[in-house]
């Protein structure tokens, strides 16, 4: 790996501000961007990655010590070095960002970090000029690869700021000890919520609540199911819809873990309160419930900030992707074919996110030859 201070084709601009130039930039680097990486280098492509974090690891880095490996719904291989066998007892953020070390220095990935990319623009000349916290970059095309895990999402209720209680996102949980004893109101329909509930109901008093009803999947998910789902979240980005998690398709579904709490009842779903009060929480027909805590798990939205100088979005909301090379896998921004995209939609799956990395990659390659062929008279 090369480090903060080493640079690729080094360049200066006008102002006399430093500009780093490579032809692709990769931004995050996580299993998606390890992925674009992985197939970059081996094309011999001239390119970097930028990573917000301190250490290599992705998001997985920061998920709560108490969901191990046995918990989480399968991590896939990176392409070219197999996971290696592990203990399904040990917490997923050891051996996961562990497994990405190893990966990054085994293939000598360009990772520079920690870097915060702050904006992204055009330039006249064709190019993209990338500013960061350490100075700015230029390339001729880039592969966004943020994933969601610095944008959760957190709605607004009425009197939300007079609870006198604990309120925390899924982002911030770091494992149930904490709520022992607590009357804890968790709320969101999704995995998170699923496998928090489990945790917390043999120590805490839980309630669930959503805006919708759970949908539980009671079928096998065999791979014809997984595709099915995966082309529901794929047609939302076709259409530039804002993209929706897998899970969201596919259905919630209980792990042996979690039968204990089914038995204690947390999994009794209420629908959603109308107002926080400072002691709990009321429903619309005048119904309280008192709580110590809220735990929102109402997940993330793409980390997509950055790119707002480009105006990438359509109107309803989303960023519409195209598929350039693979008719299965699209990664390309409609409104900038500079751009692509993965760990977004469809491929914020592990699975998914590896076969978009080599299509982005591909794909962005593609776009650094048409920008240096000569113009023809």
């Amino acid at each position: 790996m090369i480090n903060q201070s080493e640079q690729s084709g080094a360049g200066r601009c006008c102002a006399g501000v430093e500009v780093r130039e490579v032809d692709v930039l990769v931004i995050g680097a996580g299993q998606a961007g390890l992925s674009a990486a992985y197939h970059l280098k081996r094309l011999g492509a001239d390119f970097a990655v930028l990573d917000a974090d301190q250490r290599p690891g992705g998001a997985w880095q920061h998920r709560w010590h108490t969901l191990t490996m046995a918990d989480v719904h399968g991590v896939a291989s990176l392409p070219g070095m197999e996971l290696p066998e592990h203990d399904p007892r040990v917490p997923a953020r050891d051996v996961v960002p562990d497994y990405f070390t190893r990966y990054e220095e085994r293939f000598g990935l360009p990772v520079i970090r920690p870097v915060r990319v702050d904006r992204v623009a055009g330039e006249s000349s064709g190019n993209l000029l990338v500013d960061t916290d350490l100075g700015r970059w230029r390339a001729r095309a880039l592969i966004n690869a943020t994933g969601t895990w610095r944008t959760p999402f957190l709605p607004y209720y009425p009197g939300q700021e007079t609870f006198r209680g604990r309120q925390l996102h899924t982002a911030n949980y770091e494992g149930p000890e904490a709520f022992r004893g607590r009357r804890v109101v968790v709320v969101g329909g999704g995995a998170s919520a699923v496998q928090i509930l489990g945790e917390l109901a043999p120590l805490a008093s839980t309630l669930w609540v959503t805006r919708r009803p759970p949908v539980w999947r009671t079928a096998e998910f065999d791979p014809e199911a997984g595709r099915a789902a995966v082309a529901l979240v794929e047609e939302r980005v076709r259409r530039g819809l804002p993209p929706q998690s897998v899970v969201s398709v596919t259905g919630l579904q209980l792990r042996p873990q979690e039968r204990r709490a089914e038995e204690l009842g947390a999994y009794r779903r209420e629908p959603m309160f109308a107002s926080i009060e400072p002691d709990g929480v009321r429903w619309a027909d005048g119904r309280f419930e008192p709580a110590d805590v809220i735990i929102w798990a109402t997940g993330f939205r793409p980390s997509v900030g950055h790119l707002a100088p480009l105006r990438l979005r359509e109107e309803s909301g989303g960023i519409r992707l195209i598929a350039r090379l693979d008719q299965h896998t699209p990664t390309t921004a409609a409104r900038d074919q500079r751009i692509q995209f993965v760990g977004y939609g469809p491929s914020a799956s592990t699975i998914g996110a590896n076969r978009a990395g080599r299509v982005a990659a591909l794909a962005a390659l593609r776009s650094v030859e048409a920008a240096t062929q000569p113009v023809v008279a």
